[in-house]
């Protein structure tokens, strides 16, 4: 998430209640997490383990909670918990705003889009034209939807995302404040369900179309003309490029790649990245003849057992 004007170090220190090691006007320019930070972003970490790779990150800020030797070029807030400042600037800049009505006064609708009734548009939603949006959908704050696209009833843009530490009371929830951005002639069934970014944009690319109740979490980028088909579950960050299709109840796990143009058939499980071009099957999930060849040899195998036996 970028901040709508450039703020100090020393702003951002007294907004979470951090000691700095740095210039008091050192520039922040936004809040992200480790894979899709840049130049001025302030990024978290409260692990030894990932101390390197925030500190050589692209961030500039590093929330940390240990003191170490900060790089050239770049600044610390000190914390004793940044899992938690971390959600103090972010609430800061994205509060919630809780909705006076069905359709946001704020929210921006694009000509001869068709809106239904018992629809709910939030805070700052942006949608083009020549769009339909079904009876029961719910497009959460800042949500940005292109022209041409349909929504079936029932679905969920713009929920948080599934991203929680665990304490000992129990669990404390990461707040989000990034987007769902859906792209020009995108189709999504009914009770699909699209998880905002944590700090960045989940987004769905030009002309891809999702069956009926399609999970995608957070940060998550599908890319144009793909299909999925119903009962498909994607965790967060991970990307399928171009032209992928995904058949039912495929599960992808996060932050992989799936290659252009691959396709997944049903029920497999993608454990790992995946070339473009290829067809998979299985858990975890493989080329699709070779995968078959595998249960061919395995029911063969009471039949071989038995000749053993003799």
């Amino acid at each position: 998430m970028k901040f709508f004007r450039t703020h100090t170090l020393q702003e951002i220190a007294e907004i979470a209640g951090n000691e700095f090691v740095g210039e008091k006007d050192f520039p922040v320019t936004g809040i992200n997490e480790i894979h899709v930070v840049e130049p001025g972003d302030i990024v978290f970490v409260d692990h030894p383990k990932y101390y390197d790779k925030a500190l050589n990150s692209a961030a500039t800020v590093i929330l940390i909670n240990r003191k170490v030797e900060c790089p050239e070029g770049k600044a610390l807030l000190l914390s004793e918990d940044p899992f938690s400042d971390f959600n103090k600037i972010t609430q800061h800049f994205r509060p919630f705003k809780p909705a006076s009505k069905s359709i946001s006064d704020s929210s921006v609708i694009g000509p001869n889009t068709i809106i239904q009734p018992q629809v709910f548009i939030g805070n700052n939603v942006t949608i083009g034209k020549d769009c339909l949006i079904h009876p029961n959908v719910s497009i959460y704050d800042n949500t940005v939807i292109g022209d041409g696209v349909v929504i079936h009833s029932g679905t969920v843009l713009g929920g948080d995302a599934f991203y929680f530490q665990k304490r000992a009371h129990g669990f404390d929830k990461l707040k989000s404040c990034g987007r769902v951005i859906i792209e020009d002639n995108v189709e999504i069934g009914a009770a699909c369900t699209i998880d905002k970014g944590v700090t960045g944009d989940t987004i769905i690319g030009e002309g891809t179309k999702l069956d009926n109740q399609v999970q995608i979490a957070h940060d998550t980028i599908i890319g144009k003309r793909c299909l999925i088909a119903s009962q498909v579950g994607i965790a967060g960050c991970t990307r399928l490029e171009d032209e992928v299709t995904l058949w039912g109840q495929v599960g992808v796990i996060s932050d992989i790649t799936i290659g252009k143009g691959a396709v997944v058939y049903a029920q497999s499980g993608v454990s790992k990245d995946l070339e473009a071009g290829k067809t998979y099957f299985g858990s975890p999930a493989g080329e699709a003849r070779e995968k078959y060849r595998e249960l061919g040899m395995i029911k063969n195998l009471p039949s071989l057992y038995e000749k053993i036996k003799k």
